[in-house]
């Protein structure tokens, strides 16, 4: 964490920041978070950013007590204060305090510095590694703070030496526990419809491809069958996945087109980002 967050309606020193122990997002796990990286000073795709973040909150019930330009106010600030050239803003919106210890009651916005480490070279050169796990994530269509299920998994598929998991469910794929999923067949791009975050990155991407895109239910079975796959998040961008349980996928090398992607969305950041 970089020295000052905004907490509770003030700036102040990160380790300052403090949230009460009946908080709905600490005995009932409720809230809300958003992730955006800055480059160069700026915050990328932050309109983005926001409209998921506020739509989460409208869609949970919290009340959140900043408009759309005092929370992008509260960004610049926050970039300015910690000096953040290059690094993460994560925003958390609690359940706050209720009355019967259940229902919503009025947020409790943070905003966090971060610093950011993207995952090792290596494993955008060679690929990553994920593991099938029978999972959807309820309300998969909201940022929500509880990764329970994922964290307890976690040593799992650390154990063998996967990246993370995939989730699915009646035979078909949805996402990774913090990622979009992506195969590529037959020079066409599937990723999944349902049980999903619509990731900023993943848009960006879909944008990005100059080959036919297929936004559909995607089975674990051609997932299986794929020439390439590749999964999308802010703190990844991308990374080609080369193999699924024990399953090498396509030539069990990543593939000309995650490359090509991955190329395209470095280069728009660039352009995004020129001082």
């Amino acid at each position: 964490m970089k020295p000052y967050c905004f907490a509770d309606g003030q700036f102040v020193p990160t380790q300052d920041a403090t949230l009460h122990a009946s908080d709905l997002g600490l005995i009932r796990g409720y809230g809300i978070f958003d992730f955006f990286r800055t480059v160069n000073y700026q915050p990328l795709f932050l309109e983005d950013y926001l409209d998921r973040f506020i739509r989460s909150a409208e869609k949970t019930f919290i009340p959140l007590p900043y408009s759309r330009s005092e929370l992008k106010e509260i960004v610049t600030e926050l970039i300015q204060k910690n000096d953040l050239k290059a690094g993460g803003i994560r925003m958390v919106l609690s359940g706050g305090m209720s009355e019967n210890h259940f229902s919503p009651g009025k947020g409790k916005l943070f905003l966090f510095a971060e610093e950011l480490i993207f995952p090792a070279k290596e494993k955008y050169e060679q690929g990553i590694k994920l593991l099938t796990l029978e999972h959807v994530r309820p309300i998969a269509s909201i940022k929500t703070t509880n990764y329970a299920l994922a964290v307890w998994h976690s040593h799992i598929w650390k154990e063998q030496g996967a990246e993370d998991v995939l989730y699915h469910q009646n035979g078909y794929v949805s996402e990774s526990s913090r990622s979009n999923f992506f195969i590529v067949k037959n020079n066409e791009i599937i990723t999944p419809s349902e049980h999903i975050l619509l990731g900023i990155t993943r848009k960006n991407i879909l944008k990005l491809a100059d080959i036919p895109v297929h936004i559909r239910p995607l089975t674990l079975k051609e997932t299986l069958e794929a020439d390439e796959a590749f999964i999308t998040s802010t703190t990844k961008i991308l990374l080609p996945v080369t193999q699924i349980d024990e399953q090498p996928i396509g030539s069990g090398k990543p593939g000309p087109i995650s490359f090509d992607l991955l190329k395209r969305f470095k280069n728009l950041e660039s352009e995004l980002t020129k001082a």
